[in-house]
């Protein structure tokens, strides 16, 4: 078994920054990886501030422990863990924040895919997501912490409204947002031939799901289906960042 990743971010068609940052890590053994994906908010400097600090973060936190080896890791263990890292992106931002009142209103994003033989652990705050594609179908692994996702599921509007309400992006939680931070967690069983998608909301809002798979079948090689996508979502004049992560399971 081993993981094939690529991820690339792009500041989109019309933003004049890139306030996404991504990142990723595979250990020696082949048999753990690290996805991440941040989308900063708060202006242009503190977007990307916020967006960074949580993505070094992440990637301090849980590097030396994907280094090892995956026996012996339990589900609590691993969500433990994934707790920690959030809160030291948290603690990060806040810190920030309290130095330079310029900096007052950053926040972020974060998704974090935990991949461990074939299991995924996946925690999350704010809209950018996790997708499983298998079986000619994208499936979102999380849910998006957003006053539309509220509204959605407490039937005040439809999904062909979505697009014209005028807060849809306004996040109901995210990291550097509040004193402490919990996030979303779920475990996803991985299969041969499996893709995780992770990415933040420019994607999905310039590339509708139902051509992700399209996408990715016409092109050759991780780096080339990355590419591919957020080629699509500049086609169709993204009007955010667009950032891409993806992991294939192959044995």
């Amino acid at each position: 078994m081993r993981y094939r990743i690529a991820g690339q971010s792009h500041r989109g068609a019309v933003r004049e920054s890139n306030q996404d940052v991504v990142d990723w890590r595979v250990n020696d053994a082949g048999d753990q990886a690290l996805l991440v994906v941040a989308d900063g908010m708060g202006g242009y400097q503190g977007g990307e501030i916020a967006s960074r600090l949580a993505v070094d973060a992440v990637v301090e936190a849980l590097e030396p422990e994907i280094s090892g080896p995956s026996s012996g890791k339990t589900g609590s263990s691993v969500r433990e863990s994934l707790e920690r890292a959030f809160a030291l992106a948290n603690e990060r931002i806040l810190s920030q924040r309290s130095e330079d009142p310029r900096l007052d209103k950053m926040g972020t994003t974060l998704v974090v895919a935990w991949a461990i033989d074939n299991e995924a652990h996946i925690a999350h705050m704010g809209d950018s997501r996790c997708y499983c594609l298998r079986g000619g179908q994208a499936v979102c692994l999380t849910r998006d912490d957003t006053v539309v996702q509220n509204m959605l599921e407490d039937g005040s509007i439809t999904e062909a409204d979505v697009p014209n309400v005028p807060f849809r992006n306004v996040l109901t939680r995210a990291v550097g947002a509040v004193e402490q931070v919990q996030p979303s967690y779920r475990v996803e069983s991985l299969e041969k031939g499996d893709v995780l998608l992770l990415c933040s909301d420019g994607l999905p809002h310039s590339v509708p799901e139902a051509q992700w798979l399209e996408i990715l079948r016409d092109s050759d090689g991780m780096e080339r289906r990355v590419q591919a996508l957020v080629e699509a979502g500049l086609a169709n004049e993204a009007g955010d960042n667009v950032s891409v992560v993806l992991l294939t399971l192959e044995y």
